[in-house]
């Protein structure tokens, strides 16, 4: 159990140790779609969508894992709790907005291989932030 707080995870996450600017994790989606606002703010959410997905599920997998006494099947389950997010905001995008889909374009798959989100799982972990300061840190 970490002690910081919610403020100082948050600042800490966005401007201090910002996944793009101090880490260069996830920099293909932040060029590829930055061209047209509307598709960049739209592909942020999906990002931010499965980030939270992501941190949540990662919290509860490692707790899992550790009362099974097997976390070095960490990275295997991360990765799988990510491919499988992204396959359904995929679907979700797709039946919900065509328009959508079509301007996300390749963008949308690729974010199963963002390191951001891989990166985001591993350090909330060996941070050890609670499910709480996980979820602002996926902000």
């Amino acid at each position: 159990m970490n002690d910081a707080s919610l403020w100082s995870v948050f600042i800490n996450a966005s401007l201090v140790n910002n996944f793009v600017l101090a880490y260069f994790l996830g920099i293909c989606p932040f060029l590829g779609v930055s061209g047209k606002l509307a598709t960049a703010t739209r592909m942020g959410g999906a990002v931010t969508f499965v980030m939270l997905v992501a941190a949540t599920s990662a919290y509860a997998v490692n707790l899992l894992l550790e009362w099974a006494g097997v976390p070095y099947l960490r990275l295997i389950c991360y990765i799988v709790i990510i491919a499988s997010t992204v396959q359904f905001v995929e679907m979700l995008v797709r039946k919900l907005s065509r328009s959508l889909f079509r301007a996300l374009g390749i963008f949308l798959p690729l974010i199963t291989t963002n390191c951001a989100i891989l990166g985001l799982a591993l350090f909330q972990t060996n941070r050890e932030y609670d499910l709480l300061q996980s979820l602002v840190f996926a902000l």
